[in-house]
């Protein structure tokens, strides 16, 4: 692949979410094309399919098979009427419906089974909630080919391997990268246009897995690093990478650059732009990402990349917030200086499958407190509970208990680390506005600092931090 640059472009399901949206897409295809690149497209699912395939189990599980039968031909006519506004060509347009039809009777047979059962196993799971995007590539694949682009429509599972983790699934690298040299190097030597699904993959007995929901992105990092590309552009419905989400904050504005620590942090606490994993494979293979604006491509968007060697006088870069989470304590005088406490807890957590993304420790010893999402907390408390059943006792733990709701505020910037004061002007500027800190969190990196706050505070918190990012006209001047 010598005479063309290669590109991985992912598309997500707004941009892809109907005829218009997908003109817009294949427009890009086509500029990038003009422009000396060869492209491997990712697409997700059409926006809402995926969770009206998941719906439908929960209608098959609860004897509703009626309901899914509704759904099936609700997805039939969506996918028919973009096929009718896209393709001319009567043949092509036959030919596409077919696989539809395949597709949907294949989704219709899962459902029926589960309805028999009565129970929707991961495994079926993750092979009804692939259907959305292999859906999509075909549609889109036969749209290129029908307006001169050569393409080929491609599901994940003949590339990606995984072991049998369903739902969120891990990639198996060696095997991988085999697979997708194998199959793509030969297609783009061609100068065919590889369209992907994302999301999905496969075992190496070929049993169809995901990558866990939003692993779209992930499935474009993982292609763009084994080819490997010289970059990947994640296409969404927003000009790249914000400074706050613009819903709470109107006057957010567009980061130019970003180092991969900085959005992983944003990332994991609630920025929905990237699927966290994303990164690690881009940042072992040394490959940049852009995050660009499927309906505004024009728009430069938001470069990501290893380390950002231009400064700004902006410290911070960002602020998110993450919702329904809620803290647990674990308190009491006997736990000072007895060892192994953290470990027993987080080995009670761990075992419900439970996620932590805020942990923060009192220097005394005598209380440990950690963020959860709110669904899980009756189930981790059970948990901690039984594995401290005898401190509880004997008093060594006084109370295990939770709060109501509450959101991680997280403020991101990597120049955060050699700037002193800035712990001071958050919380100064928090104060002023009446907001209560209930728990604070800082990595060693400095890339970030994590804040507790009442759920009712969370627009108010996230306005008053963003007014601490500098503009952008001032940083020029």
């Amino acid at each position: 692949m010598k005479e063309k640059p290669l590109l991985v472009m992912k598309f997500g399901g707004t941009s892809v979410g109907n005829s218009e949206a997908m003109r817009k897409v294949k427009a890009i295809v086509e500029d990038v094309l003009s422009q000396g690149w060869m492209p491997v497209v990712v697409l997700s699912a059409m926006s809402g399919v995926t969770d009206d395939l998941l719906r439908s189990t929960e209608m098959a599980k609860n004897r509703r098979y009626d309901q899914v039968l509704q759904t099936a031909g609700a997805l039939t006519t969506r996918h028919y009427q973009v096929v009718d506004e896209l393709i001319p060509e009567t043949e092509r347009k036959v030919f596409v419906k077919q696989q539809i039809d395949q597709l949907i009777s294949m989704f219709a047979e899962y459902c029926r089974a589960i309805d028999i059962i009565g129970e929707a196993t991961p495994r079926v799971l993750d092979a009804i909630a692939g259907i959305g995007e292999m859906l999509c590539v075909r549609i889109f694949a036969e749209y290129l080919n029908a307006h001169q682009v050569s393409a080929r429509a491609m599901d994940a599972t003949k590339l990606i391997v995984t072991d049998h983790a369903y739902q969120g699934a891990h990639p198996i690298r060696e095997k991988t990268e085999r697979k997708v040299k194998e199959a793509l190097l030969p297609i783009l030597q061609s100068k065919i246009v590889p369209v992907v699904t994302g999301f999905i993959a496969a075992t190496e007995d070929g049993t169809t897995t995901t990558l866990g929901r939003g692993g779209s992105d992930y499935s474009a990092a993982l292609l763009g690093a084994y080819l490997p590309a010289s970059e990947v552009w994640i296409w969404t419905d927003v000009d790249g990478v914000m400074t706050a989400d613009p819903r709470i904050v109107p006057d957010a504005t567009t980061i130019d650059v970003l180092t991969f620590r900085e959005i992983g942090e944003l990332a994991y606490y609630g920025a929905k732009v990237v699927h966290p994993k994303t990164m690690q494979p881009l940042i072992d293979a040394g490959i940049l990402i852009r995050v660009k604006n499927t309906f505004n491509p024009s728009h430069p968007g938001t470069l990501l990349t290893i380390e950002n060697e231009k400064q700004t006088n902006g410290e911070i870069k960002a602020v998110t917030s993450i919702k329904g989470q809620s803290l647990i304590t674990i308190e009491g005088r006997g736990m000072l200086g007895v060892p192994g406490v953290a470990a027993r807890a987080f080995g009670a957590v761990a075992s419900t499958g439970t996620s932590v993304p805020l942990i923060t420790q009192a220097s005394s010893e005598q209380s440990i407190c950690f963020a959860v999402p709110q669904k899980s907390v009756e189930t981790v408390l059970r948990s901690l509970n039984d594995a401290f059943a005898r401190e509880l006792a004997t008093k060594d733990i006084d109370r295990i208990w939770a709060t109501d709701e509450v959101v991680i505020v997280t403020i991101v910037g990597a120049a955060m680390r050699s700037t002193p004061g800035i712990a001071g002007r958050i919380f100064g500027k928090l104060g002023l506005n009446g907001i209560n800190v209930i728990a604070i969190a800082q990595g060693s990196s400095e890339v970030s600092i994590s804040l507790v706050i009442d759920s009712a505070d969370e627009q108010r918190a996230v306005r008053a931090i963003h007014e601490l990012i500098v503009p952008k006209t001032e940083m020029v001047s």
